[in-house]
């Protein structure tokens, strides 16, 4: 899936738009780095499964390594179907920004004061409400067909 997302075939040109009889989806620079970014991100969350589910205790690990799963697999949906020009991204892009804007609330409400809450307000603000507001967009923005002006 990696090589996948990160090497496709081609920098330029059209794909055939999954599921429906449209015709292809046109991919340009924009689609392709938005693609490129929450497949990147979807990825990163896998390690980082494993270390919560290492450190933390049992009843706890449960909720944030279920939490965090579910944003890893709406990432990889969004990102990957961005990359392939399948129109189908929106569904995956809302649960991403719903799910993203959970997990940053959550951390801000459980993390006590002092380098916990830092680290939550930083993380927060630097990854999960841009990445939140990017899926957003994205599953409201509307489609553009080829020759649309």
């Amino acid at each position: 899936m990696t090589l996948l997302a990160f090497n496709s075939p081609s920098t330029q040109g059209s794909y055939p738009r999954q599921g429906t009889s449209d015709g292809p989806v046109r991919t340009g620079a924009r689609r392709r780095w938005t693609g490129r970014l929450l497949t990147g991100a979807g990825l990163a969350l896998l390690p980082w499964l494993g270390y919560l589910a290492g450190t933390l205790p049992p009843t706890e690990a449960i909720t944030w390594v279920t939490l965090d799963t579910l944003e890893a697999a709406a990432l990889l949906l969004t990102g990957t179907r961005l990359l392939h020009g399948n129109s189908r991204h929106r569904t995956p892009a809302a649960a991403a920004a719903i799910l993203l804007l959970t997990d940053a609330t959550l951390d801000l409400a459980t993390a006590t004061p002092g380098t916990e809450l830092a680290t939550a307000i930083t993380m927060a603000l630097a990854a999960e409400l841009p990445l939140a507001a990017l899926c957003a967009a994205l599953a409201t923005r509307p489609t553009r067909r080829p020759g649309d002006a």
